[in-house]
């Protein structure tokens, strides 16, 4: 039976590039390295960076990291002084930024959780909602 997510792989071009972007600037822990990868790591979520041909998605697939409504001011200024690329704006309920890892990879830093969400739905139904 599942019991959860284990982890996340992404495929990145420059280990080095990739480990400033997702240590220095969105604050995960490293732990290893080797010539091909590396492990990081956020609260529990474990983060794998493996040197691979790169393949974005180019649909709405991201990986959505929380952050605290009162650190997302300060965390987007940082962000954008950086010059990260954004893909999209937030529409929907909790704050959040979209934005592109230096391979391309989607992401999102995003304020809210499951229930947040599930309660704005009560509000703002998607077109053909049905609850389970």
């Amino acid at each position: 039976m599942l019991k959860g997510l284990n982890h996340i792989t992404i495929a990145v071009s420059n280990l080095e590039q990739s480990l400033l972007f997702y240590c220095d600037l969105l604050g995960m822990k490293a732990h290893v390295r080797w010539d091909k990868g590396a492990y990081l790591s956020l609260g529990d979520l474990w983060f794998c960076l493996s040197c691979d041909k790169v393949s974005p998605a180019t649909d709405y697939s991201h990986v959505a990291f929380d952050i605290a409504e009162h650190d997302f001011p300060a965390f987007v200024t940082k962000l954008r002084q950086a010059g990260v690329t954004e893909w999209k704006q937030n529409t929907s309920e909790g704050d959040s930024l979209y934005l592109l890892d230096p391979d391309g990879h989607q992401l999102e830093v995003h304020c809210g959780a499951l229930q947040s969400r599930l309660d704005a739905l009560k509000n703002n139904p998607y077109a053909g909602l049905e609850w389970l």
